[in-house]
């Protein structure tokens, strides 16, 4: 049936008509209350775009890393830089400002955040030290620096691990045992 044409109710039709088979008995029923048929997309599935999205692309034009440091947290409930700094630019837009006045002022206070977390880690650490206790983790770390935190077990367990030592053993005999192999003039 997959050659044909239309919905259920169409290729029944069309084969009860073609006596390809019989009639079945819920085709009268189906027929008073026919299912409700959707418009067809035509494979043409519009892009969805929201207001701030050119200024979001502004900002990362203006600021490429901050696609590495400020990463999107799925489960978070903060929104990304970013989209922040595109609503403010429209909330400014909307209160009479001009685009690159409301830019402007948007970038200022994108970076005035910026350096405020930078400087209260600073604090957080130096109280810290005062106390003689060890520094906190950072509250704002890089996406780059958490995904190297979460690796760094696994580039230390390299070194202490007995399957891994002994698979670097073995990597190294096959090693030695090429070089004697060239050595004695094997190729």
């Amino acid at each position: 049936m997959s050659f044909m044409r239309g919905d259920l109710l169409t290729k029944t039709r069309k084969l009860v008509r073609g006596l390809a088979i019989a009639e079945p008995v819920w085709l009268k029923a189906m027929e008073q209350a026919p299912p409700v048929t959707f418009p067809r997309t035509d494979a043409k599935i519009e892009k969805i775009t929201l207001p701030e999205d050119v200024y979001i692309k502004k900002f990362f034009k203006k600021h490429p890393d901050s696609k590495y440091e400020d990463a999107i947290r799925f489960n978070g409930f903060d929104p990304p830089p970013a989209r922040v700094f595109g609503w403010r630019v429209l909330e400014l837009k909307e209160q009479g400002v001009g685009e690159e006045e409301a830019m402007a002022v948007a970038d200022m206070e994108y970076r005035a955040e910026k350096k405020a977390k930078k400087k209260a880690y600073v604090r957080l650490k130096q109280l810290a030290r005062l106390q003689g206790k060890k520094p906190p983790p950072n509250p704002y770390p890089s996406a780059i620096k958490e995904i190297q935190a979460e690796e760094m077990k696994y580039v230390r367990d390299r070194f202490t691990n007995p399957k891994t030592l002994e698979i670097v053993k073995k990597m190294k005999e096959e090693k030695a045992a090429n070089m004697a192999e060239r050595r004695q003039g094997g190729w």
